[in-house]
């Protein structure tokens, strides 16, 4: 790997870390290497390569040049030592939780958390004699009476998807690593690098879907997990090569690191945007609630500023009147798309107690904080003006139609 752009500034690590035009005929794009397999120069490199002994490409499963790159300026912009490329987000937490979790560990896990990640610990990992406990990270008395001898991971999402609740990831860390063998994982896809670095606040291992912001495009697919040298190598020859095979294409890292190069100025974007879509949303009379982290109603809005750089890109609302005026809200929409997954450059509109948290059971989301009026929106990066007056146009109708819904109530109850 080439560091000598390790110094530089976060944009310019992202564009420039580890490739140097001269050892590529001059090509300033990185090639894509497309080739399935390696030759060996020898049978004993060969031998070594697959002891883990010498660190060549012999087979793309496992490591190819294309991905290689992209890995090394994924661990340079989260801090951390090295980083593993899989196909989805999923693929990276799958691989994470199978590689270091066994049968009679114990996981905590955060109150809240993406619906598929949710139905993998409890369908998943859950069936196969692992333990799987929600706890209230934020509460750190209760954290540490949950600790048990068996307690091998806590994982968490900070902005949680879909509530936006955060974890105290410097709090937690501390409290974890006072007792042995336990990893601290981290799903940093709200917030990426740019935002949030958790490795550098005490986390062991972070995980991203790299099909959010990182590509920002929304032509990919893909997965990263970030940690030191040693647990990337175990997460890279046990979970990826052998438990999951869920491997990269070298063409999505390609696409991939082309997301990286804008992606400061991207996040900067969703940011403000997203900030001027809160601040309308809570000013507007039909809102019941609105969650975001750069409000200062927040609930937690000292950590936001002290744990995130900005407040991210994402929005959680409830509207009056509840699910019904939230599903008139969104299908009222014009310029922001109905769509699930987030980070895009367009702007996305989502109902997760039908979408993307359909896995929960109706009593497992009211428990976890997910409403079912609660309605998602990943803010992108049109023109915030446009955005602001299709939200204002959705919302007046919503307003329009809350007095003919209470009216309705009323001639029902006669």
């Amino acid at each position: 790997m080439n560091n000598k752009h390790n110094a530089f500034g976060f944009s310019t690590r992202a564009i420039h870390h580890g490739y140097d035009p001269k050892d590529h005929h001059g090509a300033l794009v990185p090639p894509i290497y497309l080739s399935a397999t390696f030759a060996f120069p020898t049978v004993e490199y060969g031998a070594a390569c697959f002891a883990g002994e010498a660190n060549g490409h012999f087979y793309t499963r496992i490591s190819n040049p294309t991905l290689a790159l992209l890995e090394s300026r994924m661990a340079t912009l989260e801090n951390g030592e090295a980083a593993v490329a899989f196909s989805s987000g999923m693929g990276a937490i799958a691989a994470t939780f199978w590689t270091l979790l066994r049968p009679g560990d114990e996981v905590i896990v955060s109150q809240t958390l993406y619906g598929c990640t949710f139905a993998l610990l409890h369908h998943g990992i859950g069936e196969f004699g692992i333990k799987v406990r929600h706890v209230d990270l934020t509460d750190l008395d209760a954290l540490k009476e949950a600790l048990s001898p068996a307690t091998r991971m806590i994982y968490c999402e900070t902005p949680a998807n879909p509530t936006l609740r955060l974890v105290d990831i410097t709090a937690v860390a501390a409290l974890a690593h006072q007792q042995p063998n336990i990893t601290v994982v981290v799903d940093n896809t709200y917030c990426t690098p740019y935002l949030q670095r958790p490795l550098e606040l005490g986390a062991d291992v972070v995980v991203h879907s790299a099909t959010k912001y990182l590509s920002g495009h929304g032509d990919i697919t893909a997965g990263i997990a970030v940690s030191n040298q040693a647990l990337a190598q175990r997460i890279r020859l046990q979970g990826l090569k052998d438990l999951t095979g869920a491997v990269m294409s070298p063409q999505d890292a390609s696409l991939l690191m082309r997301g990286l190069k804008t992606l400061a100025l991207r996040m900067d974007r969703h940011c403000s945007n997203a900030q001027a879509v809160a601040e309308a949303l809570q000013a507007h009379p039909a809102v019941q609630w609105v969650t975001y982290p750069g409000l200062r109603s927040f609930p937690q809005y000292e950590l936001a500023t002290r744990q995130m750089k900005m407040a991210g890109g994402m929005i959680a609302f409830e509207l009056k009147g509840g699910i019904d005026t939230g599903r008139r809200f969104m299908n009222a929409l014009k310029l922001f798309t109905r769509a699930v997954s987030l980070g895009d450059a367009e702007s996305l509109a989502q109902h997760p107690a039908s979408m993307t948290h359909s896995t929960y059971t109706p009593e497992e989301r009211a428990a976890h904080g997910i409403s079912e009026g609660l309605v998602r929106l990943s803010v992108g990066l049109e023109d915030v003006a446009d955005l602001l007056a299709d939200v204002q146009q959705a919302l007046a109708k919503c307003t329009r139609a809350l007095p003919r819904a209470a009216e309705m109530a009323a001639h029902a109850l006669k």
